[in-house]
């Protein structure tokens, strides 16, 4: 009687030793899907004035490639476009530049509005360059003429500028916030100083190369294009 019991196929220990992988490649399965979700690219508007394969808001059609990461709350960046704006608005008039602005929202001034407002500004800002390219550029400029601070702007204001720069069709893409996902990665993207280890705003780069602003946007900028 021992040899036959012992001679018999345990059926529930292999039901359970079954049962155990296929929740363990479930798991792994699980894992896997929200992997790929985590570090996929986010989705990017369909248009000519986004640059697919970086996200980036494009103005311009020059031979020289200029990156900013700009933030609209950020002090800083509200000095660069102060000093540096009208070179870049002069440059894109003679067709030499293309601008690769990457709007982002640094953590701590979104918070500091109270509003999210680094976010929601940054997020319009995708919203204009997805409904009218061309409209995307009058209305960064006219969004860093404001110099927001405290709540910053509303969304009806951010509305108002964006319909003033040329684009009527912003709205609810501004009121959803639509492109949030793509703002928090373009965050992420910012390049880390080499010195500091820190990302923060404004950065730029000129034809692949770093630039130290000292203020001086002849040397820094227009010196620098081919």
């Amino acid at each position: 009687m021992a040899q036959a019991a012992a001679g018999k196929t345990n059926w529930f220990a292999i039901w359970i030793s079954v049962a155990v992988v296929a929740v363990l490649a479930l798991v792994i399965g699980i894992v896997v899907v929200m992997n790929n979700a985590a570090t996929a690219p986010a989705a990017r508007p369909d248009s000519a004035g986004i640059d697919e394969s970086t996200g980036a808001v494009v103005v311009g059609t020059g031979a020289n490639e200029i990156d900013v990461w700009v933030d609209f709350y950020c002090p800083h960046c509200q000095d660069f476009e102060d000093v540096y704006g009208p070179t870049l608005e002069e440059q894109l008039g003679d067709e030499s530049v293309t601008l690769n602005i990457h709007p982002v929202a640094l953590n701590s001034l979104n918070a500091a509005s109270g509003t999210d407002f680094s976010k929601r500004s940054a997020n319009a800002l995708f919203c204009v360059a997805a409904d009218e390219p061309v409209a995307a550029f009058p209305f960064y400029t006219s969004v860093f003429a404001e110099k927001p601070s405290g709540a910053g702007l509303t969304d009806e204001q951010l509305v108002e500028h964006a319909e003033a720069a040329g684009s009527m069709g912003a709205a609810e893409c501004i009121a959803d916030r639509t492109w949030d996902d793509l703002v928090a990665e373009q965050t992420e993207t910012i390049p880390a100083d080499p010195e500091t280890g820190g990302a923060g705003t404004p950065t730029v780069f000129v034809n692949g190369e770093r630039i130290t602003l000292t203020g001086d946007a002849e040397a820094d900028i227009v010196a620098r294009l081919n």
